[in-house]
């Protein structure tokens, strides 16, 4: 199985099945996706085009519900993936402190900034990831979760996921930083979108394990483990994590 599918302008649609869970299941393959913004996706009516393989490519995934996690602000600005009859779309925004990865200092630990906005997340989304979480346990056909690039709020998310499921951390981690092997593609786009600059951070875009080693830590000093802050923090009870297992892992 592919856990990488190469799309002409998405730079990091991943699938994530195939990962062991500790009690030896596996994630099953072709039921759950992560993904930088499905707003580049167009159904174009050229069959020469990139455009047109990248959509065909997609829809025969045959996902049914998307997951957009990113600012309503982005999503009118950039779009949203394109509608499909049968797939439902909802935007679930899990940030509520804004920050601009392009000009952190290099003065601080950048690895260690990230990973205190991530913890801000799991607070302040609590709402949404608790509707995310839900709708990915409830559903019994291939879904998508995205945000912009792909990495930070979707990599949270498919932290949650993994570590319900009962995939080691290291597998977590290691799921996290495959999106260095995006990052040229998405700073290009970065570059792209605005004139030609240059981030002000050189690590703008990097997703090394280590970001999400500490999030994890932070989340079981806080509440004793994962399931503790789903448990404690999101209001769901250990229902929500047989679900998951259930529908995700053979």
């Amino acid at each position: 199985m592919t856990r990488h599918i190469a799309f002409a302008h998405l730079h990091n649609f991943r699938d994530l099945g195939g990962y062991r869970t500790l009690d030896g299941r596996t994630v099953r393959w072709g039921r759950l996706y992560r993904s930088d913004a499905l707003s580049k996706l167009s159904p174009a009516l050229d069959d020469a085009t990139a455009e047109r393989a990248d959509w065909e490519r997609y829809t025969g995934l045959g996902i049914r519900t998307v997951i957009d996690l990113r600012y309503p602000r982005e999503i009118a600005a950039s779009g949203r993936v394109p509608e499909i009859p049968g797939q439902s779309w909802v935007n679930l925004s899990v940030e509520r402190r804004p920050y601009d990865q392009t000009v952190i200092d290099p003065a601080v630990d950048p690895w260690r900034h990230l990973a205190d906005r991530y913890l801000e997340v799991a607070h302040d989304g609590a709402d949404e990831l608790r509707q995310a979480l839900d709708l990915i346990a409830s559903t019994d056909e291939p879904l998508v979760f995205h945000c912009a690039s792909g990495k930070d709020r979707t990599g949270l998310l498919a932290a949650l996921v993994l570590t319900l499921l009962g995939v080691h951390e290291d597998d977590v981690a290691a799921d996290f930083a495959l999106t260095e092997l995006a990052r040229d593609r998405l700073l290009a786009d970065w570059k792209a979108a605005h004139e030609g600059r240059e981030p002000g951070w050189p690590g703008f875009g990097r997703a090394p394990e280590t970001i999400m080693r500490l999030f994890l830590a932070d989340l079981s000093a806080q509440f004793g483990s994962v399931q503790g802050y789903v448990t404690e923090h999101l209001g769901m009870d250990e229902e929500l994590t047989t679900r998951l297992r259930k529908g995700l892992l053979s």
